[in-house]
Parts: structure tokens; C-alpha cells; sequence
């Protein structure tokens, strides 16, 4: 209840909140079914590699040389996995060392790529200092150019410094991957301003600000890229920069056992589920992250 000017009783409507409407789907039902099977029928032709590469490396080797080739193996056995252990015993650098060498790389690598990356994309992304956007046209240009054609520049400056034969010749120019960069800064270029303002308003220092604030925020972007190297390195077969048989990835040494002939295209099966077993791991484990939405998605400038 109010009073106008009058002193006129007026009775105070109660407040109803406004009907949404739900838009419904346009297609039908049939519509959804033909949906479903389009997407069933793509994810089986996505999928056929991996089922046929893993199929492979347990067949026999009589089946591996069947024709017309089958998809699953008749008799399927764990012999060419066992072979393989076995020639990789037999050598005078173990499997458990080319295992370590690749780990090691793949780990230090990746974490540094990710940690500079970051950094320097919180930077280039909410700060405005001389030659900042000059630096990252630098950085874009960088993406132009394959591998092939920094491959000599590249050994030259790591010849000049040292770094032939070590794990290091990897590692670092793994570090200034300009693919990381560029990532990171345009999805941090999405993140509200206003919330690190806030941060700071409360007391936040800088590192606080990217460690607690920025980092989560762009999960999907650091996971991603988390994938992409990862890949790239776990495959690095470092055979340009990495002489010593002690040094060497496993990569290296398994592809030298598949080009071993016939006789070894069983354990060469074997050798490809063990190549891409990490890289599909790394991307099964982290799929639900990268998919997660960002938790300023809602918050507008």
C-alpha cells in the first residue's frame, strides 16, 4: 500500500517475474535420429586408426601378412610386445634410460614453455609499455616459418653455445615456441580487466594476480597447449642435435628397431601403440578441462 499526492489509497500490484520462453529445437525427431547417426558414423571413421594400429600390434605375424587384411586379429597375443622388451634388453643402453631421456624432456620442456609462455602473455595481453605490440607482430611473424627452415640457424646457434649432445639442444628452443605465446595472449585478452583490477584494489600483488587469478581462469588455453607440446615432444626423435646412444629419446631408438625388416613389422606394430599411447593419454586425462568454461565468461566490462 502507497499514498499519492491526494492521499489517495493505491493498492501496490505484486511483482511477477517475467515468462521465458524456451526456443525448441526446429528439426524433428527424425531430424535428431539422422543428427545422431551422422555423429556416430564420423566418430567411427575417427576412430578406426586407432583401433586398427592397436589390432595390429596383436596379431601374429602370419595374420600381419593375411590378404585381404583383416581390422581384428584372429589370435591375438602380447608376443610383439614381449619381443620388444626383449630387443630393447639386448642392447647396451636399456629401455628404462631412453625412457627417462624422453620423459625428462617432454616434462622440462613442456613446463617451461608453459611457464614463460604464460608470463610473457599476461604481460603483452593487460599491460601497455614501448614496443609491446611491436614484440608480439615478431612473435606472429615467427609462426610463418616451419621447422625445416630454422633447422640450420638453429643447430648453428646451439653449435655456438655448447649444447650438441645434451638434453638442452631440445629443451630450449622448445621454451621459445611462438605457438605458446600466441595462445596464451589472445585468450588472456578475454579475461575482464576489471578482475584484476579488483585483486589489486584488495591487496594482490602481481604473482598473486597470475598464480591465483589469471592461470585458473585460462585453464582451457594452458591445457591445450599442455597437448601441442607434449606431442611434439614426446615424438622428438632429436636425431640432429643428440649423438650419444645414452642421450637419446625413445622415439629414436624404437623407430631404429621397426626398420629392422619383416621380421621385426610385428614389434614395429607394437612400436607405434607405444609412440602414441602417451600423447592420447595426456589428451584423454585433460579433454574435460579444456572443455570447462572459463569462470569470468559471465563478467562483462
Amino acid at each position: 500500500m502507497s499514498k499519492n499526492k491526494k492521499n489517495k489509497v493505491v493498492e501496490e500490484k505484486p511483482y511477477k517475474k517475467p515468462l521465458i520462453r524456451r526456443r525448441k529445437a526446429n528439426r524433428s525427431i527424425g531430424g535428431d535420429i539422422a543428427l545422431y547417426i551422422f555423429l556416430f558414423l564420423v566418430a567411427l571413421i575417427m576412430v578406426f586408426p586407432l583401433v586398427y594400429a592397436v589390432e595390429a600390434a596383436l596379431k601374429p605375424l602370419d595374420e600381419l601378412f593375411m590378404f585381404p587384411p583383416r581390422v581384428f586379429a584372429r589370435r591375438p597375443t602380447l608376443n610383439n610386445f614381449a619381443d620388444l622388451f626383449v630387443t630393447m634388453g639386448k642392447g647396451w643402453v636399456t629401455f628404462s634410460r631412453y625412457l627417462f631421456n624422453t620423459v625428462f624432456i617432454t616434462f622440462v620442456g613442456t613446463a617451461g614453455h608453459l611457464f614463460i609462455a604464460s608470463m610473457a602473455a599476461f604481460v603483452l595481453a593487460k599491460y601497455d609499455f614501448p614496443g609491446g605490440q611491436g614484440f608480439f607482430k615478431i612473435v606472429t611473424t615467427a609462426m610463418m616459418f616451419n621447422w625445416y627452415v630454422c633447422a640450420i640457424p638453429n643447430y648453428i646457434i646451439i653449435s655456438k653455445l655448447g649444447w650438441i649432445d645434451t638434453y638442452w639442444a631440445i629443451i630450449i628452443p622448445a621454451l621459445a615456441a611462438p605457438i605458446g605465446l600466441f595462445l596464451m595472449k589472445q585468450f588472456m585478452e578475454g579475461l575482464p580487466t576489471a578482475l584484476i583490477e579488483a585483486a589489486k584494489i584488495d591487496g594482490a600483488n602481481e604473482w598473486t594476480v597470475f598464480s591465483t587469478i589469471v592461470m585458473p581462469n585460462v585453464k582451457p588455453a594452458w591445457m591445450t597447449l599442455i597437448i601441442f607440446q607434449v606431442q611434439a615432444l614426446w615424438n622428438n626423435r632429436a636425431s640432429m642435435y643428440i649423438y650419444s646412444e645414452e642421450k637419446k629419446p625413445m622415439v629414436f631408438a624404437l623407430q631404429q628397431i621397426q626398420a629392422g625388416g619383416i621380421a621385426r613389422t610385428g614389434q614395429g606394430a607394437a612400436v607405434l601403440v607405444v609412440v602414441m599411447v602417451v600423447p592420447i593419454l595426456i589428451f584423454v586425462l585433460s579433454e574435460s578441462q579444456i572443455l570447462e568454461t572459463m569462470a569470468s565468461s559471465g563478467i562483462k566490462e
